[in-house]
Formats: structure tokens, C-alpha cells, sequence
């Protein structure tokens, strides 16, 4: 019988998460576009670059998406089991809550560990991957596009306007070009009318110009002695070079090294030799910082003498000839100003590779955090759907985006305190997981127990128990009030 009710819970949960996670995958990437909609669009972008972004983002939103979908999919199993009065069977025969949970609870730390391996091996590829085809996106030009009557600057070395384009979207007229020399002047294109059209393999741009005029002045500046060319055609082509249009491929090299881009072992061996810098620094500040103290190695012999004098010394300058004060003077203020820039860039390069130490260490609990959430969630969720007992999309829908919106900004504000060393990076990073998993177990016990946390009768119920109680007490007070 258990392996029946086992099969019975597994097939109620698959069914719910594939569903979910796809959603909220979804959702997510809608997300990123969302937000970087004005890099992407215009860009001319082909499918195949295009399908590889999706592809990119919906790899890095799956951490995120998996602890949702546990929790979502949780909840609506055990609420549509309470709602079609399963679960209070299942009680009924003597199966406690914690047995008919083991077969999810075995799945969810199963989803944890392929959330490990794909937070661990996956996700920093994907990283790397969008992070360089985003980059060549925000930097490439918006795609070619001419309007009439509006000057066009995008190519490298040229300023063109036409007056008017017919609707083939190729025969123009009242052509204008402005050739950019860093001459006298620009060399000037002017034509009644003309054929513009792209290369079959879109590197030109190309121009068949009719019944024009070509403008050109040689010479050197600050002089009047220039030549000054005027030459008329019939026909003319002009070729644009486009390729500063194409979208460049920049190399994965080139964020390689972001802590975003590393597994497990690369961030041990990157946290490792950080940590062995920022130990060292404090040897090397005093070596280089000793060739400015050379004077604690000297005794001065006459300060002794000078300071059992009669005459009684009031400052520095008292001991040192007027003669030689004022370069002294200069000399210390040059070997202060010198110790001081070694202290500050010293100071600086410290803070940097203590903040970097930090980045590295908060992605290392990353990696766990966003696995065990799903563990977590599932803790909540679970007993969650077995009080509120209601199926379907709806109110498990409403409790899931409370427990996730919650999940999600502490683990943010959590991130965000350890970036700014508020806290560390283990108590930042683990701050949701330590504050969540209490309220997992204090609902398994409230399930546990039959609990009316969630049963808007129970409060009514309780309420009118409240006010009953209340007036009571008023006529026991004060019974006049009873006349």
C-alpha cells in the first residue's frame, strides 16, 4: 500500500513542477529582456544569435527557478490531496504526515543535488557565455537604417542625407554625402537621384548615383593657396564599407577570471591565493615604507645632552642650526608625502583585494544556498498545502509568491549586507536558509497537529469566542448596563 501512496504523491508532484518551472523559467526571462530591452532592440539581431541569448539566460534563471517551482508545485499537491479529502484518508489510516512526505522529501533533496551540479558546472559556463554575448550586443551599432530627410552619421567617416526614398525602399532622390577628410573641408557627393542597395553578403553599402556633382578643395591649412574641383557625372557608385555593423564575437578570455565564471575548485584555488595576499600585506607595508624611516636606526647622542641643559628646548628647531632648517624642512615634508602615497595606494590595494576576497567567498555559499532552498521551500510548502488544503492555482499560487518574495529578499538583503561587510559572507549568504527553516519545521508540526492555522472559520470562530468574552466582562463591571 505505501508504494502505492508513494507512486501516488510522485505522479500528483511531477505533473505541477515540470509545469511550474517551465513558467517561471519563463517569467524570468521575460525579466532579463525586460530590463535590457533597449540594448537588444534595434540591434539587428540574426535567430541563431538570438536562440543562443535565450538559451544563455534561461540557464542562469534556472537557480532561481527551481526553489519556486518546489515550493509551487509542493504546496498545490498536498492542497488539491486535502482538497479532495485524500490526505485526511490517508490519516485516517494511521500514516502520519512525515511518511507520506518522505517520497517528496527524497525528491527534493534529489533536486538539490542536480541544483548543486548545475549551479557548479553549468551555471558559471552559461555566465561566461551571456556575459560575452551580452557585451557585444550593448556595444554593437543599431542596425543600418536610412530616413529621409534626416542626416545619417552611423558610418565611420561619412554624414549622408537623402530627401526622399520611393516605396521599393531602394530608389532614392535628392542625395547628399558628406565625406569626413580632416582636410580644408569635407569633400561633398551631390545627386538628383540614385539606387541604394546592400551586398548580398551585407559588408557594403552600395550607391549608383545619377546626375550629380563631386566637390573637392586640396591644399594646406592656414594658406589661400588651394585647388578647388568641381566634376559633374551621369553615373557614379559609392561604396560604404558596413562591417563596424556586424555583431564582434569578443572572447570568452575576457571574463574568464569574474568570480560569477568559477566552480567550486577554481574558487577555492582564486579564495586561497587571496587570502595569502591579503596575509602579506602587512610585511610588505613596512618593507616598503622602511626606506623612509631610515632615521629610527640613529641615536641622536646630542639629544641627551641638549635635554640636560640649562637652556630648556621648546620645539624641534631649537636643536637645528637656522642655517640648515628649511631644506631639513623640505626634505621631511618629501619623505612624508612620499611614506603617505605608499600607505594610501598600499591602503587601496588592500581594500580591492579584500572586497574581491569577498565576491569570491559570497559565489562559494552560493552554490550551496540555491541548492538547499529548494530543500527549504519544500519544508514550507509541504505542510503549507496540507493546512490550507485548497487545490489548484489560486491560493497556493498567492502563499507561494509570499514565501518566495520573502525567500528572495532576504537572500539579497543578505547578499547585499555581506558585500558591504555588515556581515559575513556565511551568515549573509545563509541568512534566508537560517530564518526559513524554522518556520519550514513550525508548520510540519502545525500540520502534524491538524492545525486551523489557514481556516478563516477557525479566526471567526476565535474572534466571536473574543468579543463574547470582552462584553462579559463589561456586565460583569458594570451591571447597570444590563437596565
Amino acid at each position: 500500500m505505501l508504494k502505492k501512496l508513494d507512486s501516488l504523491i510522485l505522479k500528483a508532484f511531477v505533473g505541477p513542477f515540470i509545469a511550474t518551472f517551465f513558467i517561471t523559467s519563463f517569467v524570468l526571462v521575460l525579466q532579463f529582456f525586460w530590463l535590457y530591452i533597449d540594448d537588444i532592440v534595434g540591434k539587428g539581431l540574426d535567430l541563431v544569435t538570438f536562440a543562443r541569448l535565450i538559451a544563455y539566460v534561461s540557464a542562469t534563471v534556472v537557480p532561481l527557478a527551481l526553489p519556486l517551482a518546489v515550493l509551487l508545485s509542493s504546496i498545490m499537491t498536498f492542497g488539491n490531496l486535502g482538497e479532495s479529502f485524500e490526505l485526511v484518508a490517508i490519516k485516517s489510516a494511521g500514516i502520519p504526515l512525515l511518511r507520506f512526505m518522505r517520497p517528496l522529501m527524497i525528491t527534493s533533496i534529489f533536486i538539490c543535488g542536480v541544483a548543486f551540479l548545475f549551479n557548479n558546472y553549468i551555471i558559471p559556463v552559461a555566465n561566461l557565455k551571456l556575459n560575452t554575448l551580452k557585451y557585444d550586443i550593448i556595444v554593437a551599432k543599431p542596425a543600418f537604417d536610412i530616413k529621409e530627410g534626416v542626416f545619417y552619421d552611423k558610418i565611420e567617416g561619412y554624414v549622408i542625407k537623402i530627401g526622399k526614398k520611393d516605396k521599393d525602399g531602394s530608389t532614392i532622390r535628392n542625395i547628399i554625402i558628406y565625406e569626413k577628410n580632416y582636410g580644408l573641408q569635407d569633400n561633398i557627393t551631390v545627386a538628383d537621384s540614385g539606387l541604394m542597395k546592400v551586398s548580398a553578403d551585407k559588408r557594403f553599402l552600395e550607391f549608383y548615383l545619377r546626375s550629380g556633382w563631386l566637390y573637392r578643395e586640396k591644399g594646406e591649412r592656414l594658406t589661400t593657396n588651394t585647388e578647388f574641383t568641381r566634376m559633374g557625372f551621369k553615373e557614379y557608385k559609392k561604396i560604404f564599407d558596413l562591417s563596424s555593423f556586424r555583431l564582434q564575437k569578443t572572447e570568452d578570455s575576457v571574463f574568464k577570471d569574474n568570480w560569477r565564471m568559477l566552480s567550486i575548485r577554481q574558487l577555492n584555488k582564486a579564495i586561497d591565493s587571496l587570502e595569502r595576499s591579503t596575509h602579506s600585506y602587512t610585511k610588505k607595508v613596512m618593507r616598503e615604507i622602511a626606506p623612509f624611516l631610515t632615521f629610527q636606526q640613529y641615536t641622536d647622542s646630542n639629544w641627551v645632552q641638549e635635554k640636560q641643559s640649562a637652556k630648556p628646548i621648546q620645539s624641534f628647531a631649537d636643536i637645528v642650526p637656522d642655517t640648515n632648517r628649511s631644506s631639513l624642512l623640505e626634505m621631511s615634508i618629501g619623505q612624508i608625502n612620499s611614506a603617505k602615497s605608499t600607505l594610501e595606494f598600499n591602503a587601496s590595494d588592500y581594500s580591492s583585494k579584500k572586497k574581491d576576497l569577498g565576491l569570491h567567498e559570497i559565489e562559494w555559499h552560493r552554490k550551496f544556498t540555491m541548492s538547499v532552498a529548494c530543500f527549504v521551500l519544500f519544508l514550507i510548502g509541504a505542510p503549507l498545502g496540507s493546512i490550507i488544503r485548497k487545490g489548484g492555482i489560486g491560493t497556493p499560487l498567492i502563499f507561494a509568491v509570499i514565501f518566495f518574495v520573502v525567500f528572495f529578499l532576504l537572500n539579497n538583503y543578505g547578499e547585499k549586507f555581506a558585500k558591504q561587510e555588515v556581515m559575513g559572507p556565511l551568515a549573509g549568504m545563509w541568512m534566508a536558509t537560517f530564518i526559513l527553516v524554522p518556520i519550514g519545521i513550525f508548520l510540519v508540526v502545525k500540520a502534524m497537529r491538524d492545525s486551523q492555522l489557514f481556516n478563516q472559520e477557525f479566526y471567526f470562530r476565535s474572534f466571536g469566542r473574543f468579543r463574547s468574552f470582552v462584553n462579559n466582562r463589561k456586565l460583569k463591571n458594570n451591571p447597570s448596563a444590563v437596565a
